[in-house]
């Protein structure tokens, strides 16, 4: 199975996926979800890869039997790939992020990088934690983290506290509620409804930004 197939397919159809992948790797599964996990949290290029609707049908698979995987090792895998991979961004956002800011940049300031940096400071620990169950924030936060020179004891605090969180959550939601016979029965559907809900608070912030900043533009307008 190419590697760009498998991550379509997992998009696409969670479940069946991963129970191909179960069936057909047996323990390379846990490895081969760490890379999943470990490249989502780890690289602010791919915040496309599955997170929160993966873990919860892991845990519902894993629940079940005939995979010969065991959920507590998996915890421990999935824990360790999702607090390595923010560790990899943060270092990457600090090697990388007060390169791209500049004085005489007209989007990349250097003011907004102190602006950043202080926002980390005082703001840092909630962002971290938070940003692990709305997809995409939980890929750029830690890259943002590192460029804003946020400390690195504070953010491994809280990065091991938003991993654990995390993972530890949406795994044993779906161990434990997977072999409820409603949840059966309606799997693809609550999969695609965690999938969704996860976007929502990314999609109202958006909206809620776009609209503050066409009152400020009609404020600017109607003072003129």
């Amino acid at each position: 199975m190419e590697i760009f197939d498998l991550l379509l397919q997992l998009l696409t159809d969670t479940k069946h996926t991963l129970e191909v992948i179960m069936q057909n790797y047996k323990t390379w599964t846990y490895l081969i979800l760490f890379i999943i996990i470990f490249a989502e949290t780890g690289f602010v290029v791919t915040p496309f890869l599955p997170g929160d609707s993966m873990l919860f049908a892991v845990g519902a698979l894993v629940a079940g039997e005939g995979t010969g995987l065991n959920i507590w090792f998996m915890l421990v895998i999935l824990i360790a790939a999702a607090i390595l991979g923010n560790t990899l961004n943060y270092r990457l956002g600090k090697y990388f992020g007060i390169r791209v800011f500049k004085e005489d940049n007209k989007i990349l300031k250097l003011k907004y990088y102190h602006q950043s940096h202080e926002y980390f400071e005082k703001h840092g620990a909630k962002a971290i934690v938070f940003s692990r169950f709305l997809p995409i924030f939980r890929t750029v936060a830690p890259f943002v983290a590192g460029a804003a020179n946020m400390s690195f004891g504070k953010f491994t605090y809280y990065n091991i506290i938003g991993g654990i969180a995390w993972i530890t959550s949406l795994l044993f939601a779906g161990y434990l509620l997977g072999k409820i016979p409603f949840v059966e029965k309606n799997f693809e559907i609550l999969v695609v409804v965690i999938a969704v809900g996860t976007f929502l608070p990314v999609i109202f912030a958006a909206l809620k930004s776009l609209f503050k900043k066409k009152e400020k533009v009609e404020d600017k307008e109607a003072k003129r």
